[in-house]
């Protein structure tokens, strides 16, 4: 096939792409560069991509490049973890118009859907009739039902409603050149008349198929040929699921909905270990749970309400009721063997613990140390009797081969998953990988398991098929593939005449010594490109809605877009990293504009399983970007704000009767860069930090004291929002304390870290430093998050050799979290109403808001508020050409919170963007936390 073609041959096939379809052709550096990688240890770099609008789009596509010799590798959400989502041909990108749910019968238990459609969607569209699709794997908020026929996925129910397969009535498949055919259960001797050679495969095949697959419930390597026996229906369906996208392109398929419990519990039963909990779990599948999943205390990283024990198994059980749903736990939990066990039945409790395991994907990605670590054996399964044993003798392979990997999974149906260890950055590392990879399979197969029990083959366990099935039957695979796709274009190199487990590993073409970068990465080394590398591809970020009150990552949500993603930037910095694709290194523009719509939020800091940090690396590349060129004006003008806010402070007025003048203030945003849409905040008329001193007569702390709070003032309260501090000053000395701050022209240096100049920050940072004086290593309180969250992590990760930035950085504490820190005694007025708003997303990604939650609850003020994020996100909502993103993200959560909340309900908003928000696109006013608590206070002496 003719992967790697010369740029004429290539520009020949795009126009006649283009030609033939209605959907984007794209075979530009960015689209080539997004679908490099999936959620593997593999890269293989397509020619293009082409989003086809239907089933004639594919068509045509498949024809085309069926003329011109190019093989097709279809993609859904791209999370698959064995590399059959890679593809150096032309990628069919399903997911951009391919998500129609055409037909939902609830009468029949049936739906009709497109390739793309993400499982959440269906999911959602049948929940009010009591119904869902079974299968569920940990990424059902991003993967598709294409993806998920591609690999035969299976989940945490599968116990209960079997796999993909068990679950797929019929499917429309158009093969390479563009025929298309329709498979159903059954076919019976009427093969269709396109597979030619098929029933005389089956029928000299007949003992090979009787007798060489085996038997256990998760079997999914390779291809299911025992389902086209006739005593097994000739069933082409279930032969196609798990094909990996190597026979043709599913363009429609009708599923099986089931009965959604009206009421779940989750039994947690704690074990010694992880082997004791495997061997109780076949055990418990006589009281026919809805899953039974198991994991070891060596991937739980935080405490998570687990009960004692060094490993669990989650039982969920349903019911029709939450008494009855609750009994059937109370039943597993009485029958279980364990040390220790809790019933959960909370809602809001079962969705955080189930949490830790679905984050699993990515929380496995970095052992304890912070080591990482990587697919390759993600799902092996065997027996589910057979476990335990089989754990043991993993375990000791691993410690053979000096390898370590955090075991999980779904022990009910005997599937483990786990990542390993592996250096995949060295060739003695790599030579191990494959060494290790060959006595793991034979491992596996002593056992009576299978290669994959999930995520299928792809390129990290197809060569090893024949140690399973054996060479005759993994000719038959090939006879059977050759029957589908004679010309071999459907997605080569993988299942059948594959490439070796160790070709195309992602890690090949990044540097091999680290990239001179400003930050410190300290989670990473100091090496940028092991930072990129955090990105596995799990893409929790290109999810539709976030989950509770995660953030990550707005600005997908807003557009759809995977450039636009934290996994799609991350695709693009790794690119380039390596110079293949994206060939500008720093100067790149397809980078610069992938990250220009990114908020800097932080979200995927917090929300992301493996700690990706989007906003750290955006700050990073324009430091370099830029460096030595003019900037955009907002850089000059919204980058350095403190600066120019100190010298415009002692003509707020004026400014402001100016800001007031239309045609000024458009010509004043043209000049700065700022969204002609946008209006421009008022000026605070005298500035906290004068309110403070003209108040206490002096503000500089010059010996600490446990009686003294010490009180940051940020940039945002200093000239914007001098309420916020006054009122912070009111609750800290209601509690006691005498306020000051900690010294005169302080910065955080926020706003030029995130316009990306780097280098005016650590100067401004090294000044707030040597002025800050004595009260170093005291709790400061600071009312700004994103402001705290600079001086949290910014400045230690820019000042690394500087012990008092760590120092410095210790010491943030939000206002809650310095009242119940301090002050533990003092009680806040009880305000009693009810709230809304938004936590703010850089508090929510790196301070927390447990104190704030607590502290709310003391004053009486109920409810929660929303997550997301604003989207004004401090200068990028003020940016000209982000206004529509901006707006789409305020209404996404926030603005409709806001709207539903209930007359009298209290607004709240720490942030100053969020705050300005607010008030610019919903008209609202929103209040700090301390505003409202000091409105409450009584008027009198504080107390001591």
């Amino acid at each position: 096939m003719a992967a790697h073609q010369k740029p004429t041959e290539r520009a020949e096939l795009a126009q006649a792409l283009r030609s033939a379809v209605r959907g984007e052709v794209d075979f530009g550096p960015t689209a080539r560069a997004l679908t490099t990688m999936d959620a593997s240890n593999y890269r293989r770099v397509p020619l293009g991509v082409v989003a086809p609008r239907d089933a004639d789009d594919v068509a045509a596509a498949l024809a085309v490049c069926r003329a011109h010799a190019v093989p097709v590798v279809p993609r859904g959400g791209g999370t698959s973890i064995a590399g059959q989502s890679t593809g150096t041909g032309v990628v069919l990108d399903l997911t951009r118009h391919l998500r129609r749910i055409v037909e939902l019968d609830a009468g029949s238990r049936t739906a009709v859907v497109q390739p793309g459609v993400v499982l959440d969607d269906l999911r959602a569209a049948a929940a009010p009739h009591g119904l869902t699709f079974g299968p569920d794997p940990s990424t059902h908020s991003r993967c598709t039902l294409g993806g998920m026929i591609g690999n035969n996925s299976c989940g945490a129910h599968s116990v209960a409603w079997g796999a993909t397969a068990d679950n797929v009535h019929a499917l429309t498949v158009t093969r390479y050149g563009g025929d298309t055919l329709r498979l159903g259960r059954g076919g019976g001797p009427g093969f269709p008349a396109g597979l030619v050679g098929l029933p005389e495969l089956v029928g000299a095949g007949l003992a090979l198929l009787r007798t060489g697959f085996p038997a256990l419930p998760r079997r999914i390597s390779g291809y299911a040929l025992d389902a086209l026996l006739p005593e097994r229906g000739t069933d082409l369906v279930r032969a196609f699921c798990g094909s990996e996208g190597t026979l043709g392109v599913v363009t429609e398929v009708s599923v099986r909905l089931v009965e959604a419990p009206a009421a779940r519990a989750l039994a947690v039963l704690a074990y010694a270990d992880e082997s004791a909990a495997a061997e109780a779990a076949p055990g418990l599948l006589p009281h026919h749970p809805l899953t039974v999943e198991g994991m070891a205390a060596d991937l739980v990283r935080e405490p998570a309400g687990l009960p004692r024990g060094g490993a669990w198994l989650f039982v969920e059980t349903g019911g029709a009721t939450p008494a009855e749903a609750r009994a059937h736990a109370e039943r597993v939990l009485r029958a279980a063997d364990a040390l220790d066990g809790v019933v959960v039945t909370d809602p809001a409790g079962q969705r955080a613990l189930w949490r830790v395991r679905e984050d699993a994907a990515g929380t496995a990605t970095r052992m304890p140390d912070g080591t990482e670590a990587w697919p390759g054996w993600e799902d092996c399964a065997v027996p589910p009797a057979r476990l335990g044993p089989y754990l043991r003798d993993f375990r000791a392979l691993l410690a053979e081969h000096g390898l370590r990997g955090t075991p999980y999974g779904h022990f009910g149906e005997g599937c483990v998953h786990v990542r390993i260890d592996f250096d995949l950055l060295n060739p003695e590392g790599v030579a191990r990988f494959r060494r290790f990879s060959g006595e793991l399979a034979d491992l596996v197969v002593a056992h009576g398991g299978s290669l994959s029990g999930e995520h299928g083959d792809g390129q990290a366990r197809a060569e090893l098929l024949p140690r399973m099935y054996g060479d005759e039957l993994v000719a038959l695979f090939a006879r059977f593939k050759d029957i589908w796709d004679p010309d071999g274009g459907m997605n080569p190199g993988i299942l059948v005449r594959p490439a070796r487990l160790d070709e195309n590993l992602r890690f090949e073409v990044l540097p091999r010594r680290p990239v001179d970068v400003a930050f410190g990465y300290p989670d990473d080394g100091g090496d940028f490109s092991a930072a990129v590398r955090r990105c596995v591809g799990v893409a929790k970020c290109r999810t539709a809605r976030p989950a509770g009150a995660d953030v990550m990552c707005p600005s997908f949500r807003a557009t759809g877009e995977e450039a636009h993603s934290t996994r799609g930037r991350a695709r693009l910095l790794h690119e380039m990293l390596a110079g293949e694709v994206i060939t500008d290194g720093w100067r790149s523009e397809e980078v610069r504009d992938a990250l220009d719509l990114c908020l800097a939020c932080k979200g995927c800091r917090g929300d992301c399983p493996v700690g990706v940090d989007m906003a750290t690396y955006k700050a990073e590349f324009l430091h370099h970007h830029y460096r030595g060129r003019l900037r955009p004006a907002a850089h000059y003008t919204m980058g350095r704000l403190p600066g120019w806010l100190r010298a415009a402070a002692p003509f707020a007025p004026v400014l402001n009767a100016l800001a007031r003048i239309g045609p000024l203030a458009a010509l004043a945003k043209r000049l700065a860069g700022i969204a002609p849409e946008r209006g421009i905040p008022v000026l605070a008329r005298e500035t906290f930090t004068r309110w403070l001193r003209r108040r206490s007569a002096g503000g500089t702390v010059i010996l600490s004291d446990d009686r003294v709070a010490v009180l940051w003032p940020d940039t945002f309260t200093d000239h914007f929002s001098p309420e916020v501090g006054r009122a912070a000053v009111r609750v800290l000395e209601s509690a006691g304390r005498t306020v000051l701050t900690p010294g005169r022209g302080l910065c955080c240096g926020l706003t030029y870290v995130s316009t990306g100049q780097l280098d005016r920050a650590r100067t401004v940072m090294r000044r707030t430093l040597d002025r800050i004086g004595t009260v170093l290593g005291d709790p400061v309180v600071v009312l700004e998050p994103s402001c705290a969250a600079t001086l949290r992590t910014d400045l230690p990760e820019l000042l690394p050799d500087d012990p008092r930035a760590a120092e410095l950085a210790g010491s943030v504490r939000t206002l809650a979290q310095y009242l119940e820190e301090c002050a533990p005694h003092w009680r806040p007025p009880r305000l009693d109403r009810p709230v809304a708003g938004q936590t703010h997303c850089h508090q929510h990604a790196v301070l927390g808001d447990a104190a704030d939650r607590r502290l709310r609850e003391r004053a009486g003020l109920t409810g929660e508020l929303s997550g997301g994020c604003c989207g004004l996100a401090g200068n990028f909502g003020f940016e000209r050409g982000h206004w529509g993103v901006s707006v789409a993200c305020a209404e996404e959560q926030l603005l409709p919170s806001v709207r539903a909340a209930e007359p009298g309900t209290e607004v709240l908003a720490d942030g100053f963007s969020c705050r300005t928000q607010l008030e610019q696109l919903g008209g609202v006013r929103a209040r700090h936390l301390a505003e409202v608590l000091a409105e409450g206070l009584p008027r009198m002496e504080p107390e001591g």
